[in-house]
């Protein structure tokens, strides 16, 4: 592992932490200035109010203090602690409150009293403050009935923008591989600052190689931000394929990752392969329409498959969405792994082979071409056939020009170098044409 890229590393999670980051704000447009030093990052706006397919974009939010205090003007709550104590754009609130009153607008962790839940209201007017439980116990819970509490949140909402950042970068051939990351939660390591340090970092990575693919990389907030990014690109998000959806990369538990919507697919195959060529076994997670954005980009209308490396992965750690999802929680030289692995599955992805049939139309004839045995009827699959014709005859199946060699391998169980061979012998004969790179699989 370079020991400067830990370092460096480990300085942008620092800085980046503590800002009150929402789905909009200026802490947003922050994040994506200082994360454009280490690769530039073309920022677009969106204005509150657009419509983007079900949804409108909100009015933007801005957090200045919120804080409670008991009858002694004690502060027993305040943002300047931690801005998670300020449920997400909470509307402005003054006033004093009992006990009872006060109760419904304070969240806590059951399962855990010493941690702060991270809680939203994006689209509800409402408001609210989060506490640890051991707090709410000691403060609240035991309050007597006239006891009364200032309360005090002095927050924004204003006619703005949602802020998305953006790199292209253009390869060899204009097939473009998406890589999305989301950067709309506060104070929290894990979940997700670290996958917005570690896409920065894939980026400035990827901007220095030769590629033959082009990378379209956007740093997001979550839903909202995609469901913005896929209606103002619609026609080229329509072309992409496949991709990555990166969270949560740098946690104390084990490597996983969560498959595409089609297990079969490619982008899952590198991802297990990277794993393997390390030795590593991830915990396996299947697609389901929960988690990130990878429902969004998988939504009837583009069917992306994106897969997604992680170390403690969202909803499976018990310092999710809470004050102890911390940088203590993480560590530079998880991301960097992280990061590795990343790298070593867009290599893979870039390094597979494509074939596209010269005779689409129905089974080749072979026997003219030396490919087939002269006296026919003998042959019993799996048996008899020899490998060079199973290498045949399952190539000229799969050269749609989208099926790459490498899966054929994989699904046919087949040596890679084996079908290379014959790919070589089929290409001179003229029965099949190498491709630069996928193919759209309605072509013909």
């Amino acid at each position: 592992m370079p020991a400067s890229r830990i370092t460096a590393i480990d300085s942008y999670l620092h800085r980046l932490f503590p800002l009150c980051r929402s789905i909009t704000g200026n802490e947003n447009r922050e994040t994506l200035r200082v994360l454009s030093e280490l690769i530039p990052i073309t920022l677009h706006e969106y204005p509150s109010g657009t419509k983007v397919y079900d949804w409108t974009i909100p009015d933007e939010w801005r957090l200045h203090r919120g804080w409670i205090k008991d009858a002694t003007g004690t502060l027993l709550v305040d943002s300047e602690r931690t801005n998670l104590h300020v449920m997400g754009y909470s509307v402005p609130v003054r006033g004093r409150f009992s006990a009872a009153d006060l109760a419904p607008h304070l969240f806590t962790c059951p399962h855990n009293s010493k941690a702060i839940p991270y809680r939203t209201s994006y689209y509800a007017r409402n408001w609210g403050f989060c506490i640890t439980e051991e707090d709410y116990r000691r403060h609240f819970a035991v309050a007597p009935l006239d006891a009364r509490f200032e309360v005090c949140i002095q927050a924004e909402h204003f006619p703005g923008s949602l802020t998305v950042g953006e790199v292209l970068l253009p390869g060899e051939t204009r097939h473009e591989v998406l890589i999305s990351t989301y950067f709309c939660h506060p104070s929290l390591a894990n979940d997700n600052l670290s996958g917005a340090v570690l896409t920065a970092f894939l980026a400035q990575e990827l901007a220095k190689r030769k590629n033959r693919y082009s990378y379209r990389i956007v740093f997001i907030p979550e839903t909202i931000g995609a469901i913005a990014y896929l209606a103002h690109n619609e026609d080229a998000m329509r072309a992409v394929e496949e991709g990555f959806v990166i969270s949560c990369v740098a946690g104390r538990g084990p490597h996983g990752y969560k498959a595409s919507f089609n297990p079969s697919h490619r982008i899952n195959r590198v991802v297990e392969e990277a794993f393997a060529a390390r030795g590593m076994t991830p915990l396996r997670y299947a697609f389901d329409p929960h988690g990130s954005d990878e429902r969004q980009y998988a939504s009837p209308a583009f069917r992306i498959n994106t897969a997604t490396i992680c170390k403690d992965k969202y909803y499976e750690y018990p310092e999710y969405h809470t004050s102890l999802d911390t940088l203590e929680f993480i560590s530079p030289e998880a991301l960097e792994t992280s990061l590795e692995l990343y790298l070593d599955a867009i290599e893979r992805l870039e390094a597979e082979r494509f074939y596209r049939t010269t005779q689409p139309h129905g089974e080749v004839m072979l026997s003219p071409r030396g490919l087939y045995p002269s006296v026919g009827g003998g042959l019993v699959p799996e048996k008899n056939a020899g490998r060079q014709l199973d290498c045949t005859l399952w190539l000229l199946f799969h050269a749609d020009g989208h099926t790459s060699l490498e899966s054929i391998s994989h699904t046919t169980g087949l040596p890679l170098d084996d079908l290379a061979r014959m790919a070589a012998i089929l290409e001179a004969k003229g029965l099949l044409t190498p491709l630069p790179c996928p193919a759209p699989r309605e072509s013909w």
